[in-house]
Formats: structure tokens, C-alpha cells, sequence
């Protein structure tokens, strides 16, 4: 199979906004022994306070088979802007949803979330 009709597979990748959204969506490892993805625009809700919690989120794996295509994930961290987690516990959910969608146990995969300051104190939550 091709790239083109691998990607043609990929539902968020073939179709514009969040419409696109199916979960976490994966392809073929074309021979890659890591993958590390970053993204500034994770969004949660402070279970206490209810005030808006801002991420950098960090996923790095060691694929096999599948590696993790990246605008699903994109639509995937966008879909915690309105629910409510702490900083480890989300770090966890996200592990353990990529570790799932990439058929890997979790050890194999590493989020490290670090929650940009707020009332002087930032946290940083490896999984």
C-alpha cells in the first residue's frame, strides 16, 4: 500500500475541523525506531477552581507497527478544553489512550505534561 491510499484511511487527515474527529487514528510505521510530538495548545479545567489550566504536552513512544498520526491527535488533546482533570491524571488518560491506540503497553510510551504557571507555581507530570 501507498502513502496516498494510507492516508486516504486517516478519516481526520482527509477531512476538515473537528467533523474530523474519530479518536486517535494511526498508520503503518514506515521504519522509524522514535517519534517525539509536542503541542502548546492543550487546554483543561481545574477540577477545584474551575479556572482554565494551559499545557505543554510532550509524547514521545518507541512504535512497532503503528505510529500515531498527527492531526488526530491534535483533534484528540483539543477535546479537553472543557472537561475537568488534574495535571497527573491527565498525563496518565493520555498515555494509556496512546499506548492503546498504538497497540503498545504503556511502559513504551512517555507524556510529560507541564502546566504553565499560575499563582506562582507550574507542575510538569511524566507518565
Amino acid at each position: 500500500m501507498d502513502a496516498r491510499s494510507q492516508a486516504d484511511d486517516l478519516v481526520a487527515l482527509s477531512r476538515p475541523g473537528e467533523e474530523g474527529y474519530v479518536g486517535l487514528e494511526a498508520f503503518p510505521n514506515p521504519g522509524v525506531g522514535r517519534v517525539e510530538l509536542t503541542s502548546d495548545e492543550l487546554v483543561a479545567v481545574c477540577p477545584l477552581t474551575r479556572r482554565t489550566d494551559l499545557y505543554l504536552a510532550a509524547i514521545a513512544y518507541e512504535p512497532d507497527r503503528l505510529c500515531l498520526e498527527s492531526k488526530s491527535l491534535r483533534l484528540y488533546l483539543s477535546r479537553f478544553r472543557d472537561e475537568e482533570h488534574f495535571c497527573e491524571a491527565l498525563a496518565v488518560r493520555i498515555r494509556d489512550d496512546v499506548a492503546a491506540a498504538l497497540e503498545l503497553p504503556a511502559e513504551r510510551v512517555r507524556v510529560t505534561l507541564t502546566q504553565k504557571a499560575r499563582g506562582g507555581i507550574a507542575i510538569s507530570a511524566t507518565a
